[in-house]
């Protein structure tokens, strides 16, 4: 993703936003459609939480998945009925060409029949089988070391990975996504965020929460 704005986007509009998610997935129905794929994938954000708690905490407007950036591709050929929209700077590129892509970090998956997104792909930069963290290049971990699964199959990201993204934000939901997860954290789990967050965001208030 570059840091220049591409041409051209329609801006985003919330309000409508929120009735275009409405028929957002959940991880098994991307699960399903996703089955034998030779690109690694996971859900992330919220619903990756979920996965790791073992429970649906709260409601989730989106589902987002990460992939990377290189199998954006394959994965994009398990959904020909779809069309997949470019998102960044508060803006969305319709069924957004290289160019754009190139630009930008977001995909949502679009249903060309009613206009309802249904998915959000993060497309991660990547060298081969190593993770790269978009925030912090020096940051770079085996997508075996990032990637867990649910008893029946299903990749999550990791919630110290989780974590990291949602602190920079912190919004109301993030912070209760954070003080929901911690109990479930063990003290393995909380050096590694707290190592991280000291690398990308030093200061960060729930720093002294990881320390206790």
């Amino acid at each position: 993703m570059t840091e220049q704005v591409p041409p051209g986007g329609v801006v985003l509009v919330a309000d409508e936003l929120d009735a275009r998610w409405a028929d957002a997935w959940r991880p098994e129905q991307a699960a399903e459609r996703l089955a034998g794929v030779g690109v690694t994938w996971c859900v992330a954000a919220g619903w990756a939480l979920d996965l790791f708690r073992g429970r649906q905490s709260r409601p989730h407007s989106d589902l987002e998945i990460a992939v990377p950036a290189a199998g954006f591709p394959e994965m994009r050929d398990r959904f020909p009925e779809y069309v997949f929209d470019a998102v960044g700077w508060g803006r969305v590129w319709p069924a957004a060409g290289a160019d754009v892509l190139a630009a930008t970090h977001q995909t949502w998956a679009r249903d060309p029949a009613n206009g309802r997104f249904l998915f959000d792909v993060f497309r991660e930069p990547h060298a081969g089988g190593t993770w790269i963290c978009r925030r912090d290049g020096s940051l770079r971990l085996p997508y075996d070391a990032i990637i867990e699964r649910t008893v029946d199959g299903s990749p999550y990201l990791v919630p110290e990975v989780v974590l990291l993204f949602k602190a920079k934000a912190a919004r109301p939901k993030d912070q209760a996504d954070f003080e929901g997860v911690l109990p479930l954290l063990g003290q393995e789990r909380r050096d590694v965020l707290r190592g991280w967050l000291g690398l990308v965001h030093p200061g960060h208030p729930w720093l002294a929460r990881l320390a206790e």
